[in-house]
């Protein structure tokens, strides 16, 4: 076989370049070859991309972190989130721990002043009631001669009519809208609390007498609520 045979027949060279980078890289860049691999050998495939695009073969481009960084991103927001909800739900059990103090606390403050106010309430009325007793005690106190007058007169059946026994009445009647009370009546049994025994006399008793007796009340006695103004005196006797 002559060297013509082998090449050809019109005896030129194949142009090894031009075929060469048809199989290799195809007709233009970033088309891929025509030809098949041969047995054993790896070629990365490698298209020319638009913007963003790795300039080496096989590596990552823009989109790949864009794609990795919108996963971290959002794993990260989501974990914030989660920060953000524990954290006011502290916020917001410890603000209602601290109202309810503080409602515990003026609720006591409330409790305490209204017990202050009761007994001041309570402590005022007393004093108040103290106070009129005792004016109205030095009032009796000064009227006591005439008071005193007007029991004897009574007692001697001058007081039985006429104009001078209606004013002992409204005297009186007016001394007990204050609350004066008169003490001493014959056939009392003798308490001396109320009573003052200027005599001891023998005389004869109520039926039922079992103890020392009032027989005669020589001064009334007079008392305001439990303010004694003055011991009835009386003459007593004891049962035979």
């Amino acid at each position: 076989m002559t060297d013509s045979e082998v090449h050809g027949t019109s005896g030129e060279q194949p142009d090894v370049t031009a075929t060469g980078a048809e199989g290799a890289g195809g007709h233009a860049a970033g088309t891929p070859p025509r030809g098949g691999n041969a047995p054993g050998e790896r070629h990365h495939t490698y298209y020319e991309g638009g913007p963003g695009a790795s300039s080496e073969p096989g590596g990552e481009d823009e989109f790949d972190h864009a794609a990795g960084e919108s996963g971290n991103s959002t794993d990260s927001s989501a974990s914030s989130e989660s920060t953000e909800s524990t954290e006011s739900g502290e916020s917001e059990g410890v603000a209602l721990a601290e109202e309810d103090s503080m409602a515990a606390t003026l609720l006591a403050d409330l409790q305490r002043l209204q017990a202050e106010y009761v007994n001041y309430k309570k402590r005022v009325d007393r004093d108040r009631e103290v106070i009129r007793h005792t004016a109205v005690g030095s009032v009796v106190e000064s009227l006591l001669p005439v008071l005193d007058d007007i029991h004897m007169a009574r007692q001697a059946g001058d007081l039985a009519s006429g104009p001078f026994a209606s004013i002992a009445e409204k005297l009186e009647a007016t001394l007990g809208r204050y609350g004066v009370e008169r003490l001493g009546e014959a056939g009392q049994e003798f308490d001396p609390n109320v009573h003052e025994a200027l005599m001891h006399v023998e005389a004869e008793l109520p039926d039922g007498a079992t103890g020392t007796t009032v027989v005669q009340v020589l001064q009334p006695g007079y008392r305001i609520g439990d303010r004694l103004v003055r011991a009835a005196r009386v003459s007593v006797a004891d049962p035979a």
